[in-house]
């Protein structure tokens, strides 16, 4: 290979990758006539586009996927008692990056499944075949965070119970590999537009919702602000962990102060800015640039000499490290079954509204046989990568809604992004440094950035309806129904779930003295209640199945004119009577007139012998 075909690969060539032109800032007061280039799923990129497109993914889905691991093993498996166990953090954060790097080009590639079609009548796939990214689930979270603290409380050592936790997640996810198997009309009559675009548009309002909490300054703080309410700080009553205190860097501040929603704000401020003087290069890699300005601002300011960022997560990573490096024995806790089961249910539901969204911002067809194809494949790659999460000393992993709204906004489709995001979340776990300067990135920063994505995911779902019939009196009740459901729980979920560190208290369902299955069952209807994208696909679901079709409406121009149509009816009737008379008239006339000389009727003759 000579050295120009090396550096086409590289770079790219055409006026698709004509860097200097795409690289020219726009004047927002002038048309520019430079195009905005669209890649599409099969389009080879250059390996240099790739790898930008890719970061891109990864820096956007990487605070959401550092979080779960991070909640679960700073509070639950060790907790204040045993100083929050940094290295073991550190080590769940490594695992999940490369886990989620593995599971995405898993589920990009689309293989088919050796001998299906002989034993099922059909191809079968693993993988979606479109850009659609894996990473630790948040459906898990709160099951993991309960379970695991009630096995703590029976004696059971967080290591050991994060173990069977992964082995009772890994059995409960073989009902998503059940679910994938069924054929695609079902899975369109189970799930048809109405309920991907609902469940797409309530997985973005949820979304949103969680990134308020990052810009704010982290998720925790933000469950936890209750604390701060002045009737209970005028008691001057001390609480334990977790605090109401956000931790960005070396600040320490209550979630929502100034400083942290002005460092996200400037994320924000530079997208617009990118939009209105940037190039369509630029446009394209939005998302690092802002990330990158917003770190920037925050690695050059501090609150009162207290840094933003902290880098101590860079000095105390370990240069490498890898998957099994800590171990945790598997295990089965039968409480968090039916949580677990229930959960699985969740995420095929968002799996299924995160490939439509996919497809949506990819502009390919939702009604074809190739989303048939890679929605079965991505329910399957789903099953399986959660088991190998498992096996990986991982929590279990699924789609991710975010980057939905990366494909969306950077008009990158190419499934070459999508890999190159998976090769560049394992390197990061790898290279523990790597990891430590994501890892730095303060929340309020992120929050910055993933809000505005996350609206896109919304945004998404609402392109979506477009294949609904919205004048129809049944699709807008099921709407309406599905989404005031969906919409009232998420914006407050705590009529069914518990306050954080405030476990079997929601008023709904108290549950402090039930058994463990007991509580199991509860936990299960808990989170199912409470996730709006869960309820609200369900009750479409079920709405579609059993309201009957529209009935047709009726008029008042309508009913005159069956009045007229009738009167003219009627009308035609008497015609049609009055001419058919006339014919019979007629007829006994002609009759009349050919009877034979020499021939009268019998009434005639006594006239003639009278005469």
């Amino acid at each position: 290979m000579d050295r120009q075909s090396i550096i086409r690969q590289f770079l790219g060539e055409g006026s698709r990758y004509q860097y200097g032109s795409m690289c020219m800032p726009t004047a927002p007061w002038k048309k520019s006539k430079t195009k905005l280039n669209f890649y599409s799923k099969d389009e080879k990129l250059p390996i240099l586009m790739s790898l930008i497109m890719g970061l891109q993914h990864c820096f956007c889905m990487v605070g959401g996927l550092i979080t779960p691991p991070l909640v679960v093993f700073k509070f639950s498996v060790c907790g204040f008692a045993e100083g929050f166990c940094p290295e073991l953090v550190q080590y769940a954060v490594s695992a999940s990056l490369i886990t989620s790097g593995v599971c995405t080009i898993i589920n990009i590639v689309k293989v088919t499944i050796p001998f299906s079609e002989k034993f099922f009548g059909r191809k079968l796939y693993i993988g979606s075949g479109v850009l659609s990214v894996m990473g630790t689930s948040f459906t898990f979270l709160p099951i993991f965070e309960i379970a695991i603290a009630q096995m703590k409380i029976d004696g059971i050592d967080g290591r050991v119970a994060y173990g069977k936790m992964l082995g009772t997640s890994m059995v409960c996810c073989l009902l998503e590999l059940f679910l994938s198997l069924i054929p695609p009309a079902r899975l369109r009559r189970l799930f048809p537009p109405i309920v991907t675009s609902i469940t797409v548009m309530l997985i973005g309002i949820a979304l949103t919702g969680a990134g308020m909490k990052y810009w704010g300054g982290g998720v925790v703080c933000a469950d936890m602000g209750w604390k701060t309410h002045s009737q209970i700080v005028s008691q001057d009553i001390t609480f334990p962990p977790p605090f109401p205190t956000c931790t960005n860097g070396e600040t320490s501040l209550t979630y929502g102060s100034a400083p942290y929603i002005g460092l996200g704000f400037s994320v924000l401020v530079f997208l617009v800015f990118i939009e209105l003087f940037g190039s369509v290069f630029m446009k394209n890699c939005n998302v690092i640039f802002a990330l990158l300005f917003g770190y920037m601002i925050a690695s050059l300011t501090d609150f009162e000499g207290e840094s933003y960022v902290d880098t101590s997560s860079i000095k105390d990573a370990d240069p490498i490290t890898f998957l099994w490096v800590e171990t945790f024995p598997l295990g089965f806790y039968g409480p968090a079954v039916i949580p677990l089961l229930i959960a699985s249910i969740v995420v095929t539901i968002e799996t299924i509204g995160d490939i439509s969204a996919v497809y949506e911002a990819s502009e390919l067809d939702t009604l074809s046989e190739e989303f048939d194809e890679s929605i079965q494949g991505g329910l399957t790659a789903d099953g399986i990568n959660s088991i190998l999460a498992g096996l990986f000393t991982s929590m279990p992993n699924t789609t991710y809604s975010e980057n939905n709204g990366v494909v969306a906004l950077t008009k990158c489709a190419s499934r070459r992004a999508g890999y190159a995001c998976g090769i560049w979340l394992i390197l990061l776990g790898i290279f523990g440094k790597i990891a430590g300067v994501i890892t730095s990135i303060p929340d309020c920063v992120l929050g910055g950035m993933i809000i505005f994505l996350f609206a896109n995911v919304l945004v998404s779902g609402i392109a979506l309806t477009k294949n609904v019939d919205l004048d129809s009196r049944r699709n807008r009740f099921i709407m309406a129904f599905s989404m005031a459901l969906g919409v009232g729980v998420t914006v407050w979920p705590y009529a069914f779930l518990d306050r954080r560190a405030s476990p079997y208290t929601a008023p709904f369902w108290e549950c402090g003295d039930c058994s463990d299955a007991m509580k199991g069952l509860r936990n299960g209807l808990s989170i199912f209640l409470s996730t709006g994208y869960c309820v609200g696909s369900v009750a479409a679901m079920m709405l579609h199945g059993i309201l009957p079709s529209d009935v047709e409406l009726a008029y008042a121009e309508d009913d005159d004119n069956q009045k007229d149509e009738l009167v003219l009816t009627e009308n035609n009737e008497k015609n049609d009577s009055y001419d058919e008379s006339d014919k019979a008239e007629s007829k006994d006339d002609n009759n009349f007139d050919k009877k034979p000389s020499g021939e009268c009727d019998a009434q005639e003759m006594p006239m003639i012998e009278d005469a």
